[in-house]
């Protein structure tokens, strides 16, 4: 079950860690915010990163395809709000 605190949380989280991403030019910088978002979606209720995910089990973990994810997430966490 997914729970409405654990869509508040996540959507805290990933939208402000999103913005500093998008606007940082400095790669350590960006580089810990994708180790902060991968530890972040270990820990994440199961369901939610299902939902959020698709199926990926890479989903908010493959650097290529970060920004894209984490752009996703945030979309699909405020239509759940």
């Amino acid at each position: 079950m997914i729970t409405k605190d654990s869509i508040e949380t996540a959507y805290s989280f990933l939208h402000q860690k999103r913005n500093v991403y998008i606007h940082s030019s400095l790669d350590w910088q960006r580089d810990d915010i994708e180790y902060a978002i991968a530890s972040y979606a270990d820990d994440m209720s199961p369901e939610l990163y299902d939902a959020l995910s698709g199926g990926r089990c890479d989903f908010l973990r493959d650097h290529k395809r970060f920004q894209e994810d984490i752009t996703k997430a945030v979309e699909q966490l405020e239509e759940m709000l």
